[in-house]
């Protein structure tokens, strides 16, 4: 059975690089993991392909190539999955769905033939067996949570790996936490599910062995959910084996800011090879953080905490959220200042969504003011529910808040904060430069110093960071090309204009 597993394109959006994947020649900042992991777990006489469209177009010789189509996407990438299952009811392929998007929408793609609901670890083997028996469901659901430990590693022979900027592994599923207007504990539960040592080091030798020396994104919802194992098994084990291969790799991964109370953590975390680190912030008002059950970031100084994890050698890139009924007027000053004053380079604010199935979407639809499901961009201007605050302030402190901080001025000011404060930690790789690597420097001069209206910033940060932390260099390159990407993603989305989600979902 020929089976084609498709993921949908994303839309221009914060993390998707899109503007600074053209300084590396990349077409895509991340792989399809989930995708590759469900490849996995597919019969292995079954001839499969992938199509990220994120990378590649989606050609009509491919869907009638395939007996199935499987396709796995998240809110963002609605509209594309959409013209996906659209083009399989065209040419008579049959479809399977699953990931995010279908969870909790799966009544909204009639035109999808089998639905996945949940982890492909307990659901898919059900489908399989229909499948060989002919009659396969429209609607799976297995109701509870897979062991990962019985969690295949991806099949990266299906992909191009030249062409994505990061690879990627997970090692978890979970937050312990339960933040109002999140939905990472419908998909994946408060209980931190963590995969064995060797199946992290043995998917880490997979790509290592494809010669990939690159830095490497492990996608846990909260990398420091459990703490204890992470100290005394796979922190140590990972150290090792960084060290008896010269430390190919550097990694990044998202966790809650508590982990900066944890000194043998961090230190164990820096020597392994972190270096970056996404946290959600989210608003610096105490009440607002209280409205939103945010309890880990309440009550501590989170300047502080920013500090001292830059201090023990990792770049904190922070996520912030105006909207909630509690924000203050002042709010959005108070947002700008705190992005200044804490050196958060990649600092992503968005616009309160509520997405469905959170704590957040059934408390405002209990009291009358949603309106309908998220678009999955807290970035797009949209809004699927009635805020407290008239949408005029709210879209306006919004576009204030997005020109300051992503101006010349102030975006290549957080740089100099960052480097100031960045403490890497000795014993990792030295500086290894690829093709790429100079190509993105000279891309970097043309665009940033030559042509960008800002470039005076550009070349006083180069000059200072080569006078006073020449090692840093590489890392002032890399942020200075990250801002061209938010800039130009802020020039496009200031020109949005707020929008009320009230229209239906088709």
């Amino acid at each position: 059975m020929n089976i084609l597993l498709v993921y949908p394109a994303y839309p221009e959006t914060f993390w998707s690089f899109k503007h600074a994947l053209k300084f590396i020649s990349r077409k895509a900042a991340f792989p399809p993991l989930g995708l590759l992991t469900v490849a996995a777990m597919l019969p292995s006489e079954w001839p499969k392909k992938v199509v990220d469209m994120n990378v590649d177009g989606l050609k009509d010789r491919d869907l009638l190539w395939a007996d199935y189509v499987f396709i796995s996407a998240m809110d963002i990438q609605s509209e594309s999955a959409r013209q996906v299952i659209r083009k399989c009811k065209e040419t008579g392929t049959k479809t399977v769905a699953g990931g995010p998007l279908f969870l909790e929408n799966h009544e909204e793609f009639d035109e999808v033939d089998h639905v996945v609901l949940g982890e492909a670890e307990l659901v898919l083997p059900l489908l399989l067996e229909d499948m060989a028996n002919g009659n396969p469901k429209h609607l799976y659901d297995a109701g509870e949570r897979p062991d990962i430990t019985r969690s295949p590693a991806p099949m990266w022979s299906l992909v191009d790996v030249s062409k994505y900027a990061t690879l990627t592994v997970q090692y978890s599923r979970g937050c312990p936490y339960d933040c109002e207007f999140c939905d990472i504990v419908l998909l994946n539960g408060h209980v931190p599910r963590t995969k064995t040592v060797d199946q992290l080091l043995n998917e880490l030798e997979r790509i290592y062995r494809m010669g990939y020396r690159r830095s490497t994104f492990i996608v846990d919802d909260n990398f420091v959910g459990n703490k204890k194992k992470l100290k005394a098994e796979v922190l140590p084990a990972l150290i090792e084996w960084m060290r008896t291969r010269n430390y190919p790799f550097t990694f990044f991964t998202q966790a809650s800011i508590g982990m900066a109370d944890d000194d043998e953590l961090m230190c164990l975390m820096a020597q392994a090879g972190f270096n970056t680190v996404f946290i959600g912030i989210e608003t610096p008002d105490e009440a607002s953080l209280g409205e939103c059950g945010k309890s880990q970031n309440q009550s501590r100084d989170m300047i502080a905490a920013v500090r001292t994890l830059q201090n023990h050698g990792f770049q904190i890139h922070g996520g912030f959220i105006v909207g909630f009924d509690s924000d203050p007027p002042n709010i959005f000053e108070r947002q700008i200042d705190f992005i200044q004053q804490s050196g958060i380079v990649a600092a992503m604010v968005g616009l309160l969504q509520a997405p469905k199935g959170t704590r957040l979407y059934k408390r405002l639809k209990d009291e009358g003011r949603l309106l309908r499901s998220s678009s999955g961009n807290n970035t797009d201007f949209s809004l699927n529910f009635i805020p407290k605050m008239s949408i005029e302030t709210l879209a306006s402190g919004y576009r204030n808040i997005l020109a300051h901080i992503y101006s010349p001025s102030h975006y290549y000011a957080r740089i100099t904060t960052l480097l100031r404060e960045y403490r890497p930690v000795s014993p990792h790789r030295g500086i290894r430069v690829s093709r790429n690597d100079i190509l993105a420097l000279w891309r970097s001069i043309w665009y940033l110093g030559i042509r960008e209206k800002g470039r005076r910033h550009y070349w006083r940060l180069m000059g200072s960071t080569l006078v006073k932390r020449p090692r840093l260099l590489p890392m002032a390159i890399t942020l200075s090309i990250y801002g061209y990407h938010f800039r130009k993603l802020v020039e496009n989305s200031v020109q949005l204009q707020p929008r009320v989600l009230t229209e239906p979902d088709d």
